[in-house]
């Protein structure tokens, strides 16, 4: 699963990636609120772990704009806000899980693994386009009444793309998705 994390110190940054990735997790990490808002323009992200103290945007922002836009990529927030109304506004402002510094690694795993689990409440069960229908979940594309089951780097493929439909999607932006599997890719695999 790919995670972005938008957190602006390095150290805090560097070890959400080591334990998330050490769980077999692709992580991206950004340290500023305009960087992951390009991030998740560019990419479909499973999860975002969401520093509240960003450099140039406060993290609430980030998060009340990202469900504006009806994405329902589930978000653990993780900052040093830790009284009870920062934290209860954090979760009114659509965060779906809540964690105080400092904390436990394996903690924040945990409750990755948790929200990963939680099926999205605002997430089509149907992508559509034209003549096209693919569903996420199971991983089928149904063209003029004929199904079909893709392999699951096709299956990521169509899915970004259908994610994305009216807006171009990146060749890089691809190809980390191809990569992501951890497999060998050619450079000309998306060609």
């Amino acid at each position: 699963m790919r995670i972005l994390c938008i957190e602006d110190n390095m150290t805090v940054g560097a070890i959400v990636k080591a334990a998330l990735e050490q769980a077999g997790h692709v992580v991206d990490h950004v340290e500023n609120a305009e960087d992951g808002r390009n991030a998740i323009a560019s990419l479909a992200y499973e999860a975002i772990i969401l520093d509240l103290n960003l450099p140039d945007s406060d993290g609430l922002e980030v998060l009340k704009r990202l469900r504006r836009a009806n994405n329902a990529v589930p978000v653990l927030i993780l900052s040093g806000r830790s009284k009870t109304a920062e934290r209860i506004s954090g979760l009114e402002a659509g965060g779906d899980d809540y964690l105080t510094k400092p904390f436990d690694a394996s903690e924040l795993v945990a409750r990755v693994r948790a929200l990963l689990r939680r099926p999205a409440t605002l997430a089509p069960t149907e992508l559509r386009s034209g003549n096209l229908a693919y569903h996420p979940d199971t991983h089928t594309a149904r063209v003029n009444g004929n199904e079909v089951i893709l392999p699951r780097r096709e299956a990521t493929l169509l899915e970004q793309l259908l994610r994305n439909a009216n807006r171009p999607v990146p060749k890089s932006s691809i190809e980390d998705r191809l990569y992501a599997f951890g497999e060998e890719v050619a450079s000309n695999a998306v060609e």
